[in-house]
């Protein structure tokens, strides 16, 4: 398989499974070819052309020809300078490396990053939240990431990638939303009464049974086993932790249970603060499952199975 069908199929299986709608990401993009259209000629020239058809900032390509074909890749959570150094390191030693694929963006994935952040305002407002007002709670938690990313030295990976000569990409969203659909519907499928039922689902995958045994079980950070669960609100994509502003028109939209990955000791106070229970199923164990879910589709379209390194917190799990 091609390095070009790789990201093509990633950005349509992420498309299928995003939790806003197909209808919402096609308006999405439709938007930003409205804006591309009425720039000028001169503004043109350095528009980022893919965004016309991917919606996504964080799951680009970053190096590499895009002919390159691909039988083993490297995996990992987190790809830096010494992954890559890592990855050449075993190719001299024989191990075939054709490209190596970064959960979290790296590079401009990451420089941009911040704009997939917008998708929260269409996945709030399907909870019950007003978009008007999620359209402004999240732009300025898109401003604030944007701040935070503006003085970052962001081309180091692509620089080790090129110097090295190692075809790299990222997969952030395509992954994510796969794990806040799949849990989603397994979630509502099962209607949970009491959260430890949540816990007890979650124990059931391999990607939270491995985390488990290292020591990063999923568990309740507020709320008991016997708390009941009301509505759930799988909240796994969308770029980064959404806007803790949120929380009090969760409240009110009638949420009262969040399942998330992570979530800031701010936020958490502020979820206390408006009675929402919190179920943390994990960062890297979430991560594991949505590449995983995503690997399964991969696979599903290429005549062979792909070989896979794992590095870097990643492990591969078939279904």
């Amino acid at each position: 398989m091609k390095l070009k069908d790789i990201q093509k199929i990633f950005v349509e299986k992420g498309i299928g499974v995003d939790p806003r709608g197909a209808d919402i990401v096609e308006m999405d993009l439709l938007k930003r070819k409205e804006e591309y259209d009425a720039l000028s000629d001169k503004k043109k020239e350095n528009y980022d052309m893919e965004s016309l058809t991917n919606p996504y900032y964080d799951s680009r390509i970053l190096y590499g020809d895009e002919n390159t074909e691909v039988k083993t890749v490297m995996v990992g959570i987190d790809i830096e300078t010494q992954e890559l150094l890592l990855a050449k390191h075993l190719i001299s030693l024989g191990v075939k490396i054709d490209l190596i694929i970064a959960h979290h963006p790296e590079g401009y994935a990451y420089s941009t990053f911040y704009g997939v952040i917008g998708m929260q305002t269409d996945i709030l407002n399907k909870q019950g939240i007003p978009v008007n007002i999620t359209e402004k709670i999240v732009s300025e938690r898109m401003r604030e990431v944007q701040r935070s990313v503006l003085p970052q030295n962001n081309e180091r990976i692509y620089d080790a990638a090129k110097l090295l000569n190692i075809p790299l990409m990222t997969a952030h969203s395509v992954a994510d939303n796969h794990v806040a659909s799949f849990l989603q519907k397994e979630i509502d499928t099962l209607n949970p009464v009491y959260l430890k039922e949540i816990v007890e689902l979650l124990n059931k995958y391999p990607e939270y049974q491995h985390s488990a045994k290292i020591g990063h079980a999923p568990f309740i950070l507020s709320g008991s086993d016997y708390s009941r669960c009301g509505k759930v609100f799988v909240d796994m994509t969308g770029g980064t932790e959404g806007p803790i502003e949120s929380f009090e028109k969760l409240e009110v939209a009638g949420v009262g249970t969040i399942v998330a990955m992570h979530l800031s000791p701010k936020g958490v106070k502020e979820a206390e603060k408006h009675h929402l229970n919190i179920v943390l199923a994990g960062h890297i164990s979430s991560d594991n499952l949505g590449l995983n879910l995503l690997f399964d589709k991969l696979e599903s379209k290429s005549t062979e199975k792909l070989e896979f390194v794992e590095c870097s917190g990643f492990r591969r799990f078939r279904r």
